[in-house]
């Protein structure tokens, strides 16, 4: 709540402690206490601040089966072998699991452009919206354009194996962003899987929140309801480092969404939140979607008070961001930067390369002070005109 000093105020002494009671009940009504000047656990900000700094650079997460990750820097192609690329006239198409969020046009451009500069055409580009069967549908459509290369994200790593293990078996060459089929195995089965450090960008948010709170608070967590790989990591980074580090604060209601209107079933969940923790400090979401679902929900209540951390800069959190409303903090992927490493990685496996099993990049902390200059690092180029007009000092 903002303060402003109270002028020609020559009200009795009564009258002038019964306004402040009101006041004082307001701002506690409002929730979200915890974070308050006067309330800031300082050992707690501190510990955030150098935790933060220390993951700087730093790889948290393991693979599918374990594997250490390997720097997106060992994953380099030279001028000799881009020619060689280019005289095979290659094919690739790119099959998502769901697309027209910031991140997945990220990882797009991101491959398209490097597949244009090593010579490779990009015969088809899908979205599955999230279904297992949609998404096998594409597989063994884009396998009538024999296709030299698949780049994909699975969407269920059961439902989708058999239509990714018939392309594989036809010839085409499988790498993976975020998800692996189950049952299958690097440098037999597929290529390579490149990802983000999807378990520190929920130790980052973790950090973020705890720093906005002052170490204190009750949250509320929204998690992906799948069985899905990576936003899992997060969860689980996110809520065990709340668990072991901030012992003040307390996670104190969970709840799953599955989409695919996953900024729908988002705000469903904070509702039922806010209406059940009235005094709620903050609530994490697992990406940039769900969280416009909680934005949705908080504005809605009149919650301004609310802390949001979540993982992803999309537009609209990072807008947020920006103006200093709900969201303090996320854990950034580098989605275009990803897409470039996979584009790689298909390359020189038409050449017979071994390549690394698992590639991860550095997750990214993005706070209000420096949202418009992680953005130029995310999507390699200028904050968009509402983001850049939106910050305020």
């Amino acid at each position: 709540m903002n303060r402003r000093p109270i002028r020609r105020i020559r009200a009795v002494p009564v009258l002038l402690a019964t306004v402040l009671l009101t006041l004082a009940s307001a701002c506690s009504s409002a929730g979200g206490g915890a974070s308050d000047s006067g309330n800031v656990d300082q050992a707690a900000v501190a510990k955030a601040d150098a935790a933060l700094k220390d993951l700087q650079g730093q790889v948290l997460s393991t693979g599918p089966n374990g594997e250490t990750a390997s720097s997106v820097d060992t994953v380099q192609i030279t001028d000799d072998q881009i020619a060689q690329v280019k005289a095979m006239g290659a094919k690739a198409a790119i099959v998502m699991h769901y697309g027209g969020n910031d991140w997945s046009t990220a990882q797009v451009d991101g491959l398209k452009s490097e597949f244009q500069r090593l010579g490779i055409q990009v015969v088809a580009t899908t979205d599955a919206n999230f279904k297992p069967e949609q998404q096998v549908s594409d597989i063994e459509t884009v396998m009538t354009q024999n296709p030299n290369v698949i780049v994909s994200l699975p969407t269920d790593p059961v439902a989708t194996a058999s239509a990714y293990r018939a392309a594989a078996q036809a010839g085409a060459k499988l790498v993976f962003m975020d998800n692996v089929p189950q049952g299958f195995k690097a440098g037999t089965d597929y290529v390579s899987m490149v990802s983000a450090d999807n378990y520190g960008n929920g130790v980052v948010s973790a950090h973020l929140l705890a720093k906005s709170l002052g170490g204190k608070g009750k949250i509320g967590v929204i998690y992906h309801n799948a069985d899905f790989f990576v936003t899992k990591q997060r969860y689980d980074g996110f809520r065990k480092t709340i668990e072991s580090d901030y012992p003040n604060m307390e996670i104190v209601a969970d709840q799953g969404v599955a989409g695919p209107d996953f900024a729908g079933d988002a705000q469903a969940a904070a509702n039922a939140m806010l209406s059940k923790n009235p005094n709620l400090d903050a609530i994490w979401a697992v990406w940039d979607v769900p969280a416009e679902g909680v934005l949705a929900a908080a504005r809605a209540a009149g919650r301004t008070d609310l802390k949001v951390a979540t993982q992803d800069l999309g537009l609209n959190v990072a807008i947020a961001l920006a103006k200093n409303e709900l969201v303090v903090g996320l854990g950034a992927q580098r989605p275009f930067d990803q897409g470039v490493t996979e584009a790689r990685l298909a390359a020189l496996s038409l050449l017979g390369v071994k390549t690394p099993a698992y590639v991860a990049l550095p997750a990214l902390p993005v706070d209000h002070a420096n949202v418009l200059d992680a953005w130029k690092q995310v999507y390699h180029s200028d904050p968009p005109s509402d983001l850049a007009s939106s910050f305020k000092d």
